[in-house]
C-alpha cells in the first residue's frame, strides 16, 4: 500500500513498502531499505546501537521517515569505534607512490565504448552521457600559477562518461584506462588522498559538497581518447565528473564555479600547485577561436580565426612516456617562481605578504631587470621564462588577430625553447621531439604540452604536409629511441568547443 510521499533534499521519492521510487529523474529508480531491527539482526548489533549510528551519520544513505530510520539494504557494516580496525581506518594513511598500470586509450568511439561497458556492468543503459575536451596551450606555458596571461584551444579529443544515479549517495566509478574501480560516499569521502587515479574525483566531491550539500551518488564508466600525459586529462576527468555529479544533484554550476572547484580538487587534495589554465581552456574555449585569458582577473577573449590565415591542424606527438605532476618537479618550479617574486619585492623595498600569495605578476618588469642579477640562478631562470612568456603571449595574440600563423608558430617554438633553457624542463625524449619539430617542413610551431617532464608535444601544422610530417617525426624519433616502438604515437586533432553544461 502506498503510504507516503517523501521529499528528501532535492529528491522526490515515493515510498511503497520500504521501496523508494525516485520520480525526480528521467527513470524510476528503486532503492530497497531495511528497518533498524532488520539491519541490527543482519549486523549482529543492538537496535539502540544501529539507531545511534544512523543519528551520527555513520551509516551511508540512511534516511529518517517520521520517527523511524530506514537503511539501504546495500549499506556497508559500520566499524565499531572501539576497535583497532576503526582506529586504523581513521588514521591518515602514509603517502605512498601511486601504482601505475599500462594505460590504454580509445581514439575513436570512446563515448560508445563507455556506454557499452556501463551496460555490461550495470545491466542497463546509462541514464546520461557527457564529454569534456582535452586542451593545448600554444603560448603561455608555466604562467598561470603566477597570474600570467595564456592562450589555449580545446581539441576534439577528450574524456567521455556514461553514468546514472545512485540514490544511496555512493560514488562508484571506473576508468577504462585503469584497472581499479573506486568507491566512496558523497558525505564521507576520505579526507586523505588514496594515491590512485580517482584522487582527483575524491577531491572534487569534497570541494563540491562544501558548497552544495550532496545527496545523490553516481555510478559511472569513464573512457579517454589519446594517451595520458600533456593534454590535461586530469582536469578533463574532474570537469566531466563534476558536471555529471552536479546534474544528478540538480546543481547548476557557473563556468567560474566549475573552474574554481576543479582547480581546488587538484591543489588542496591531490597536491598539485597548478593554476587555472587547464580548466579554463576546457570550459571557455570555442571551435576555431583562440582563448586569450588573463588569469589575474579571469578576463578573457575568444578571438576568431582570421579569414586571411593559412589552414592549420593540430598534431599531437606522444613520447611514449607517462607522467604524474604530483611526483614530478612541477611543484618545485612553482615555488621557485614565488621565491623569485619574494626576493625581488624585498630587494626593491616593496611590500609583500605571505609567501603562498606572492606572484611574479606582483613584481614590475623594471624591478626584475634591476635586481635579476642578485637572484639565485634557478630563481632568475624561472623569472626570465615567466616575463618573456608574458611578452610572447601578447605578441602571439597580435599575430593571431592579423592571421599570421607563421609568426604565431615561431612564438610557439620560442616558448618551447624557453621551457627547455629557462624553465629547465623536458626529458631527453621530449627535447628530441621538440628539436625534430623545429627542423620539419610544414610545422608552423610547437612545444611541450603540459608540465613538460614527460607526455607529449603539440604542433600547429600545414595540412598539405600532414603525411610527410607524421612520417618524418616518427622515423627520426624512433631512430633515437627505438625502445619506444609501439609506445610512441601521433594524432591529428582540430579545435573544438569547451564543455557545454
Amino acid at each position: 500500500m502506498l503510504y507516503c510521499t517523501l521529499y528528501h533534499g532535492k529528491r522526490n521519492l515515493l515510498v511503497w513498502d520500504r521501496v523508494f521510487y525516485d520520480i525526480s529523474l528521467s527513470e524510476v529508480t528503486l532503492i530497497r531499505y531495511l528497518y533498524v531491527y532488520e539491519a541490527a539482526a543482519n549486523w549482529q548489533l543492538t537496535q539502540r546501537r544501529v539507531t545511534a549510528l544512523c543519528r551520527d551519520g555513520r551509516i551511508a544513505g540512511a534516511v529518517k521517515q517520521g520517527k523511524n530510520w530506514l537503511i539501504p539494504s546495500d549499506a556497508p557494516v559500520p566499524l565499531d569505534a572501539r576497535t583497532k580496525a576503526f582506529a586504523r581506518a581513521e588514521q591518515p594513511q602514509p603517502q605512498q607512490a601511486a601504482q601505475h598500470t599500462p594505460v590504454g586509450f580509445t581514439e575513436a568511439g570512446a563515448g560508445q565504448n563507455a556506454v557499452r561497458h556501463f551496460t555490461r556492468v550495470y545491466n542497463k543503459v546509462p541514464d546520461y552521457t557527457a564529454f569534456t575536451p582535452y586542451r593545448i596551450c600554444p603560448i603561455g606555458a608555466h604562467s598561470d600559477h603566477q597570474l600570467g596571461k595564456i592562450t589555449g584551444f580545446a581539441i576534439d579529443k577528450g574524456i567521455h562518461i556514461a553514468y546514472g544515479p545512485k540514490m544511496n549517495g555512493v560514488v562508484e566509478i571506473a576508468s577504462l584506462q585503469f584497472s581499479k574501480r573506486a568507491q566512496w560516499h558523497v558525505n564521507s569521502t576520505p579526507a586523505q588522498k588514496q594515491n590512485d587515479w580517482a584522487d582527483h574525483l575524491r577531491g572534487a566531491t569534497i570541494a563540491l559538497n562544501a558548497r552544495y550539500p550532496l545527496r545523490i551518488g553516481i555510478c559511472a564508466i569513464i573512457d579517454g581518447e589519446l594517451p595520458i600525459g600533456g593534454l590535461s586529462s586530469s582536469a578533463a576527468v574532474i570537469i566531466t565528473f563534476l558536471s555529471a555529479l552536479s546534474h544528478l544533484n540538480r546543481i547548476v554550476l557557473s563556468d567560474r564555479e566549475l573552474i574554481t572547484i576543479s582547480k581546488e580538487a587538484e591543489n588542496a587534495y591531490v597536491g598539485v600547485s597548478c593554476g587555472k589554465l587547464d580548466q579554463s581552456c576546457e570550459v571557455y574555449c570555442r571551435k576555431d577561436k583562440l582563448l586569450y585569458l588573463d588569469t589575474r582577473d579571469d578576463s578573457y577573449e575568444l578571438i576568431p580565426q582570421s579569414p586571411a590565415m593559412k589552414p592549420y591542424e593540430i598534431a599531437i606527438f606522444f613520447s611514449g612516456l607517462e607522467r604524474s605532476l604530483a611526483s614530478s618537479l612541477f611543484n618545485m618550479r612553482v615555488d621557485e617562481c614565488r621565491s623569485a617574486a619574494y626576493c625581488l619585492l624585498a630587494l626593491a623595498g616593496l611590500p609583500y605578504g605571505k609567501f603562498e600569495q606572492t606572484n611574479l605578476r606582483d613584481v614590475p618588469y623594471e624591478v626584475y631587470l634591476q635586481y635579476k642579477d642578485r637572484l639565485p640562478r634557478s630563481f632568475a631562470l624561472r623569472a626570465e621564462h615567466w616575463y618573456t612568456e608574458f611578452m610572447r603571449v601578447e605578441a602571439g595574440v597580435q599575430a593571431w588577430r592579423q592571421g599570421d600563423i607563421e609568426l604565431f608558430g615561431q612564438l610557439c617554438f620560442a616558448s618551447g625553447k624557453s621551457s627547455i633553457e629557462n624553465w629547465q624542463t623536458g626529458s631527453p625524449e621530449l627535447i628530441k621531439l621538440y628539436e625534430i619539430m623545429t627542423q620539419t617542413k610544414g610545422i608552423y610551431g610547437g612545444r611541450f604540452s603540459g608540465a613538460g617532464f614527460k607526455g607529449c608535444c603539440m604542433a600547429l601544422i600545414d595540412p598539405a604536409y600532414e603525411q610527410e610530417i607524421l612520417q618524418q617525426v616518427e622515423q627520426q624519433y624512433l631512430a633515437a629511441f627505438p625502445q619506444l616502438q609501439g609506445k610512441y604515437s601521433a594524432h591529428i586533432c582540430h579545435t573544438a568547443d569547451g564543455v557545454l553544461l
